[in-house]
């Protein structure tokens, strides 16, 4: 017996939301995407994207778009401030291993396509609609009230806005994103300004004494790099606060000059100088581990950053979103054309699945961040603390092999 699609709202209009969006279409389930702000989202900055998330993206159809729109890599390497080469190179890709090439592409440019591809669809996304609260849950749908009072209606509601989620207050009133006490202070360079010796190597982490400096290069053809440290906060800053140390770019870029003697002359060449339209904060939260991603009733829905916000160590927060994404359309498609596939233990395979990844994502970064450490710090560790990493696990699974198993399990 084939059930009747449900009506999905969509809170939030970045990469997760639009993506989700454009899944559900694949799924004949119709979505619609409500954002608060004017305009679609166009901060600055750019994502590294890997085989498990361009699967994604190939399968909703949007790999081709962009791949052509961005720098495609397949490792990065650590070294060390004399140009040492600390360990074998960090897969980041590779087509012919994994797939895929990984893939840095600036964010804007991803949501630009993704809007056009919802466009052709005529998947609808109203802006300037701001999320307020939810006003009443049934069996049956959700009710959540608009700023202004305007009430909205949907079988479903996804809260797809972000770490700060406001719809994830209906699930967790009491719950703030606790900040790690670290920000990424990033500006973007002409990569001829770095002087790279012949055969030099980039995407690279450079780890010295006094902490580490990471260049990826970005466009299509790697004529610009990112180039950034991370920089200890004291201060939990609110929205005012974070924009008011963005604004400062004085401040950013004697940051980023600071101690860049100890450091190669790339670096040094990389920060002579820095254009201020160019710079970016990123402060890093998490969202600690959640007992559930739906509500009991199962009409209110959390995931990408409001579900799980993990840090940026190995470059996997927007990767792990594609993912949760890509499953969850998968298994609300089979829950409205399969009666024995119930939508409470949909939502909970779909929890375990994604939590067990997640969890071993936040391994990898911990793993990442002992390769950042000065050799000082990491001379204390215990040993054994720095373990082989391996990568198939995270850029070899399949998803709808996996959705589909667990279906068939049901028949």
């Amino acid at each position: 017996m084939t059930l009747s699609p449900p009506n999905v709202a969509i809170i939030g209009s970045g990469l997760s939301g639009l993506s989700l969006a454009l899944a559900l279409h694949q799924q004949n389930i119709p979505s619609t995407i409500y954002e608060s702000r004017s305009s679609p989202l166009n901060i600055g900055g750019a994502v590294m994207l890997s085989p498990n998330a361009l699967k994604v993206l190939s399968a909703l159809g949007l790999y081709d778009r962009v791949r052509v729109r961005g720098y495609n890599f397949q490792t990065l390497e650590y070294r060390d401030g004399a140009g040492k080469l600390l360990e074998k190179p960090y897969e980041f890709g590779g087509k012919e291993k994994y797939g895929f090439d990984g893939l840095r592409i600036y964010r804007h440019v991803l949501i630009e396509e993704l809007l056009k591809m919802l466009g052709e669809k005529g998947i609808k996304v109203v802006f300037g609609r701001k999320f307020v609260r939810v006003v009443e849950e049934t069996e049956e749908g959700v009710k959540w009230e608009f700023e202004g009072g305007e009430v909205g209606e949907a079988d479903i509601l996804v809260g797809a806005d972000g770490i700060h989620s406001t719809v994830r207050k209906y699930l967790y009133p009491d719950l703030k994103p606790t900040f790690t006490g670290m920000a990424g202070i990033t500006a973007a360079v002409p990569t001829k300004q770095l002087k790279l010796p012949e055969g030099y190597h980039i995407p690279v982490t450079i780890s010295t004494p006094y902490g580490g400096f990471t260049i990826a290069p970005q466009q299509v053809d790697g004529s610009e790099v990112l180039i950034g440290k991370q920089k200890r906060v004291e201060e939990n800053h609110n929205q005012a606060g974070w924009a008011r140390v963005s604004a400062d770019k004085d401040a950013l870029v004697k940051f980023l000059q600071q101690d860049a003697e100890h450091f190669p002359s790339i670096v040094q060449n990389a920060v002579s100088s820095i254009p201020h339209d160019k710079i970016n904060v990123w402060p890093f939260y998490i969202v600690p581990k959640l007992s559930k991603w739906a509500s009991e009733k199962r009409r209110v829905v959390i995931l990408g950053d409001g579900a799980h916000a993990i840090p940026p160590s190995a470059g996997q927060g927007i990767n792990q979103a594609f993912e949760d994404v890509y499953i969850f359309a998968l298994l609300l498609g089979q829950a409205y054309v399969n009666e024995k596939v119930k939508m409470q233990d949909s939502l909970s395979f779909w929890q375990e699945y994604r939590q067990q990844r997640i969890e071993k994502v936040m391994g990898l970064n911990k793993q990442i961040e002992l390769r950042r450490m000065p050799k000082e710090e990491l001379d204390k560790m215990p040993a054994g603390s720095i373990q082989d990493i391996e990568l198939n696990w995270l850029y070899e699974p399949d998803f709808k092999r996996d959705v589909e198993s667990w279906v068939a399990e049901r028949a």
